[in-house]
């Protein structure tokens, strides 16, 4: 089935967001479009929120003598906890990494922070749009849903999180290291079995598939 323009539309908007936070209003992307990314999403509604909540927590958990001379982001995906960027020192990002495995509801930590100098603008807006375009040829493919894939690039760097099986996961690093502007790829998909794909996908279209209209009571 062909994925629908809006929702595609929907997803390149979503992957330019980090870039554009600072100017874009959170309520961009609401409605059909936002509807469409949480049913296809095989995290429960919960784990959603709960991963969002995640987020958040790590970065006002930033500790203080590191928040102005770091760059870091906190990516959260069915609780396993992605933390990438740049920080002034070894220690700095043991230490982010330390506080990071203690956020509540986490199950695993993949600590990827580099000892490097911050990103500039542009190449975060550059790495925003590297994502973008994986995204876009993803849905391109047709072989699996975008939304199963969670990406963010870093410095060139393209770190693939979701919840998918074997087949997906080769299909998602496949196009992710054949899309213009990615370096290298760092894999941290959570891999399930086929079946249980199946289910989770099935489970969640159903508990959002409409009742059946009533047939119209004739008039006696």
């Amino acid at each position: 089935m062909q994925t629908p323009h809006s929702f595609r539309a929907a997803l390149l908007i979503l992957g330019m967001l980090p870039a554009l936070n600072a100017c874009v209003p959170a309520l961009l992307v609401t409605g059909t479009a936002a509807t469409m990314i949480s049913v296809h999403d095989r995290r429960s509604t919960g784990t959603q929120a709960d991963d969002e909540t995640s987020e958040w927590k790590g970065s006002n958990r930033l500790p203080a003598e590191y928040r102005d001379r770091s760059h870091v982001n906190f990516t959260a995906f069915n609780r396993n906890l992605l933390v990438t960027g740049e920080v002034p020192s070894d220690e700095a990002r043991q230490a982010i990494g330390a506080m990071a495995e203690k956020i509540e509801g986490i199950r695993q930590v993949h600590n990827e922070l580099v000892v490097a100098p911050q990103a500039s603008f542009s190449s975060r807006s550059n790495d925003a749009f590297v994502s973008s375009k994986f995204k876009a040829r993803l849905i391109d493919s047709n072989q699996l849903s975008a939304n199963h894939i969670k990406p963010l690039t870093e410095n060139g760097t393209l770190f693939l999180m979701g919840l998918v099986n074997e087949r997906e996961a080769k299909v998602a690093v496949a196009i992710a290291r054949t899309t213009d502007g990615v370096r290298k790829v760092v894999n941290v998909l959570e891999i399930i079995p086929e079946e249980e794909t199946r289910r989770l996908d099935n489970a969640r279209l159903g508990a959002h598939t409409p009742p059946p209209l009533a047939a119209p009571v004739e008039n006696r």
